[in-house]
């Protein structure tokens, strides 16, 4: 008697478990260079932690609003858009992104922080990195609910751009006040 009710349960438990095991979450390998990851979430202090004084990595632009790509020249709609120069005769590796907005009129801030993994920049090129959720290189999460994509007030970034060895480069950007995104 306690045999047949044995080989039920054990068939219901090992069923669950594999029910339970197909809701999990797969994990992959890092996802390639500025391909689109899970999204970015604000952050409470900066973890970038990089003292070196050497010159080589500058900030060629900033912008948050009346974007181009960089490619086409084309207008795109509006996201945070920083482009990048190595200044020296190594490539740059090892990258990270810090930047903080502030809605002017409300004094209201958030903080993002992203690891840009596997972005590299060869000795003398520049390149253009944009918060924008789309996938492709160069192209990295940015969070749909942040003040930049819901407040209609002026919006400021300050931004650091870190890779290893060189001085943190600094810049900032501006996306005016206005009701979203307007057709560029």
């Amino acid at each position: 008697m306690k045999l047949r009710l044995l080989v039920p349960v054990a068939l219901v438990a090992s069923l669950t478990v594999a029910g339970l095991a197909g809701c999990q979450t797969a994990t992959s390998a890092p996802a390639p260079a500025g391909s689109q990851v899970s999204a970015v979430l604000p952050v409470d202090s900066n973890p970038i932690v990089n003292t070196s004084t050497a010159p080589g990595l500058t900030i060629v632009s900033a912008a948050a609003e009346d974007n181009v790509d960089p490619v086409t020249k084309a207008a795109i709609d509006d996201r945070l858009q920083v482009t990048v120069k190595n200044d020296t005769t190594s490539e740059l590796s090892t990258f990270e992104i810090y930047y903080v907005m502030t809605d002017v009129t409300t004094g209201q801030s958030e903080a993002y922080y992203q690891a840009l993994t596997g972005f590299t920049l060869p000795a003398g090129a520049t390149s253009t990195l944009s918060f924008d959720g789309e996938s492709g290189p160069g192209h990295f999460p940015d969070n749909t609910f942040s003040i930049y994509r819901t407040s209609k007030n002026q919006v400021d970034f300050t931004v650091e751009v870190s890779a290893s060895g060189v001085q943190v480069a600094t810049a900032t950007a501006t996306r005016g006040s206005g009701e979203g995104d307007a057709a560029d």
